[in-house]
């Protein structure tokens, strides 16, 4: 990539890297070293803001000694090489995923960090991708999701030729973790991967990728399929802002699709009351776990116990000394008649069912019944907020189907029959498949527009903010639970 020198006065607040060095002419050394002398390993270096998923933000303490061995332990995890690396720095740097990818381990492994432009969750930032391409990327499964709905809307409408070739060549990634870490190398592979699997890399920026990462929320099971068919196996990160990021990995010489990982060189995982699944809250230690919260007493001892064990709130079980995600323990909804339900399964189910939902959100905590708002996929304006006008996709699934509409206030306003109904048949193939009928789905209501980080419903790496939808579509909710018999 090109770097070019503009003069500071050409553009308000930008100054060259010449001027930049020079602002430490003046600051005398001694001064230096009596700053640098006040610093201890177990001061506070950094403050990280909870999303409010849950509830109030807290501020995560972290100390220099947490960022620094997360960033050496996190870099050796996955191979970093020494003076070799670049990555694209995209999301709010307030988020501890950003300060550690794209601060702390650059700098502790000599990298280079791209900067993108402010609107790259908003759709630039393939173009810097393109531009940069970097040796590893980072990408919150909302980013992954968007490059899915974006080829496979591509996909639909190339030429009968490209596509035969597509569905010729797709399958011959195998689409098997077994056969990746193992590198077996199915027929007509090498074919594949210079014909299609190359190509695909290289129009998103990340042919030199030695990594692709995925982490920060959930990411679906039919995402990271999708992603393994072009060859771009996702390696799952687990971990949250109280333990400076990464607790556990995924290589691509070591990792279980849909599992967060193995626990990182000099950290530990225990899973607290666990069921008789082996299910249990996972629990963290290690020399990446946080301080404490600034000015909270009270919650710290709520997530830190005595042993010094952080509790994240999550579920989850071990298969082997993979880690998978299960549930999360504030998240959990239990029923009218105790049973405890974990959403996010149930909202990744019902959306793999039905392809036209952007977002989907499972009700139901002390209700006789589960019932779900979702949201129909829509085009984004130029701040990435949801429009009224439908996806390509959706207005194409419309067309087939003899329906004119184009926006989404059509469809909620007529209640659309064959939309509706769609989501219907996909929510019956969910409930033919649940482990309980407590945990089917009964009811569910089509919401005027999608969730999105302008409209509160989502944090600053896509992280679904229960309470706030909660509040936002409270009405919307009772109307679901009016009637008091539970729905056959």
């Amino acid at each position: 990539m090109a770097c070019w020198e503009v003069a500071s006065s050409a553009r308000a607040n930008v100054i060259v890297w010449s001027e930049f060095m020079r602002l430490g002419e003046d600051v005398p050394e001694q001064e230096l070293n009596r700053s640098i002398a006040r610093l201890r390993a177990n001061q506070c270096c950094s403050l990280i803001f909870t999303s409010g998923a849950t509830g109030t933000p807290k501020a995560v303490m972290l100390s220099h000694d947490n960022v620094t061995w997360t960033a050496q332990r996190a870099g050796d995890a996955v191979d970093l090489r020494y003076g070799e690396e670049s990555v694209v720095s995209y999301l709010p740097l307030s988020h501890v995923a950003a300060q550690l990818n794209d601060l702390y381990i650059t700098m502790r492994f000599a990298a280079t960090t791209y900067f993108a432009q402010p609107d790259a969750l908003k759709g630039s930032l393939v173009a810097t991708l393109k531009e940069v391409r970097p040796t590893s990327f980072l990408g919150v499964p909302r980013v992954w999701e968007k490059m899915q709905e974006k080829m496979q809307a591509a996909g639909a409408k190339a030429s009968p030729f490209k596509k035969s070739v597509c569905d010729f060549f797709l399958p011959l990634s195998c689409g098997c973790a077994v056969c990746f870490r193992e590198k077996r190398v199915p027929w007509g592979f090498t074919l594949a991967n210079q014909l299609v699997f190359k190509k695909v890399r290289a129009a998103l920026g990340l042919d030199r990728c030695r990594i692709l990462f995925t982490g920060s929320a959930p990411i679906s099971k039919e995402t990271l399929e999708y992603f393994m068919s072009l060859n771009m196996p996702l390696m799952e990160l687990y971990g949250m802002s109280e333990s400076s990021g990464p607790h556990t990995v995924s290589t691509n010489d070591d990792f279980h699709i849909s599992s967060c990982g193995k626990v990182m060189a000099g950290c530990k995982v225990k899973l607290d009351k666990q069921d008789e699944k082996g299910n249990g809250e996972i629990c963290f230690w290690g020399r990446n776990v946080f301080m404490g919260y600034l000015n909270m007493e009270d919650k710290t001892k709520e997530a830190l116990d005595q042993d010094g064990w952080l509790h994240s709130g999550d579920v989850g079980r071990f298969q082997g000394n993979f880690l998978f995600i299960t549930g999360r323990i504030k998240e959990l909804l239990i029923t009218a008649g105790g049973e405890n339900v974990a959403p996010v399964p149930i909202e990744d189910a019902v959306k793999a069912e039905v392809p036209i939902l952007s977002n989907a959100m499972l009700i139901g905590d002390r209700k006789k019944f589960l019932s779900m708002l979702v949201t129909l996929k829509c085009v984004a304006d130029q701040d990435g907020g949801p429009t009224d006008r439908l996806s390509p996709d959706v207005v194409g699934f419309c067309r087939d189907r003899g329906l004119r509409a184009a926006t989404v206030s059509e469809v909620v306003a007529g209640e659309e029959p064959a939309v509706y109904e769609a989501i219907r048949e996909g929510v019956q193939r969910y409930n033919a498949k649940a482990v309980s009928n407590a945990q089917k789905v009964q009811k569910f209501v089509v919401l005027p527009r999608d969730f999105s980080v302008a409209g509160g419903e989502l944090g600053p790496t896509m992280k679904l903010r229960r309470p706030i939808v909660v509040q936002m579509y409270q009405e919307k909710i009772d109307e679901l639970y009016a009637e008091q018999t539970q729905p056959k």
